[in-house]
């Protein structure tokens, strides 16, 4: 058995998005916002902020102009429950739409960058 195959005895894929990036202007107002999320930081200094995700994906905060759309997108266990749970402490959501695949809403960031949040198609352990 190779290396490989054996760190794979539970079905899980090989591999998985290592890092994403957003910039913000304001590094304090955007840790805040993802932390409220669900994320945790893992180091923080004046021109980057590194969070953590589920599966160990960071999300890398960077000083600078904001995009109008994220170039990733996040997915929840409960789509629903998220989006009331958002709404209720007053986040900036959209409406759930169905799009293919999914069920989705947005999410802005102080920034003024929208994030996409899908409802959760995931095949097994992950």
């Amino acid at each position: 058995m190779t290396e490989s195959t054996e760190q794979n005895v539970d079905d899980r894929p090989l591999v998985w998005v290592g890092h994403v990036i957003v910039a913000a202007d304001d590094l304090v107002d955007a840790t805040a916002f993802y932390t409220g999320l669900g994320m945790r930081v893992v180091e923080a200094d004046d021109d980057v902020t590194v969070l953590e995700m589920r599966g160990g994906t960071h999300l890398i905060v960077v000083r600078g102009e904001a995009a109008p759309q994220a170039a990733f997108d996040l997915m929840v266990d409960d789509l629903g429950a998220t989006h009331a749970d958002w709404a209720g402490r007053g986040l900036p959501v959209g409406e759930i739409n169905r799009v293919p695949f999914h069920d989705a809403f947005t999410v802005t960031d102080p920034s003024g960058t929208a994030v996409t949040v899908y409802s959760s198609h995931v095949v097994g352990a992950v």
